[in-house]
């Protein structure tokens, strides 16, 4: 990774929603949830998101090349609030992606734990004696001509690099994946995961809220 030479989109921010309490936005990949290492990687959704809204706050984030839904918090309280909800799964999130090959069957679940794979860091691996549990639900949308499949994965734990991971471990690397595609299947301009939609409880009315991030491919 000592070659990445980080070039963030040059694209306008995109809100989903605002009020006095979150701020839910539209990630666009190429672009760091949270500045990097080094001046160099400063630029980063909440940097742009502190420009309108100065009081903004982290809750979870996306990687670099995962494009979608991400919401934030704009006071202290609404931080801890969703930040529980996160921790003790009560967030409903779905993703797309494009994967390589045909996945079978239509729907499933993969529950295989995962920890870093230390010397190959920031690269993740399945590990049975000291990985954390880890499971992804998937639904195939579509079984595509060109030999692809849009598939729609819904995760059950919030691990690093878990639906990258898990898909790769069904024999269908996410399309674009740098890190564990390889071959024509690592060929693609932009990693094919979007975060489709998120579901949580809003922090200070209760209400149930739902958000939604067309998938740009």
């Amino acid at each position: 990774m000592s070659d990445f030479v980080y070039t963030p989109p040059d694209l306008p921010l995109r809100i989903l929603h605002a009020d006095r309490d979150i701020v839910v936005a539209d990630k666009p990949t190429g672009l760091l949830s949270v500045p990097g290492r080094g001046e160099d990687r400063a630029d980063c959704l909440i940097n742009r998101l502190r420009e309108v809204y100065p009081g903004v706050l982290l809750v979870h984030r996306l990687d670099l090349d995962t494009s979608g839904v991400m919401v934030f918090a704009l006071n202290p309280a609404a931080q801890k609030h969703l930040g529980r909800q996160f921790e003790t799964r009560q967030t409903e999130k779905t993703y797309i992606a494009r994967l390589a090959g045909h996945l079978t069957p239509e729907r499933g679940r993969v529950d295989l734990p995962l920890i870093v794979d230390w010397p190959n860091r920031p690269r993740q691996h399945v590990n049975f004696e000291t990985g954390r549990p880890a499971q992804t639900d998937w639904q195939v949308l579509a079984l595509e001509d060109d030999g692809t499949t849009r598939v729609r994965l819904m995760p059950v734990t919030g691990r690093s690099h878990q639906l990258r991971v898990h898909m790769l471990e069904q024999g269908h690397p996410i399309l674009g994946d740098s890190l564990y595609a390889s071959g024509a299947a690592r060929d693609y301009p932009r990693l094919m995961l979007h975060a489709e939609t998120l579901g949580l409880t809003h922090p200070y009315s209760g209400a149930a809220m739902m958000f939604t991030a067309d998938c740009p491919f």
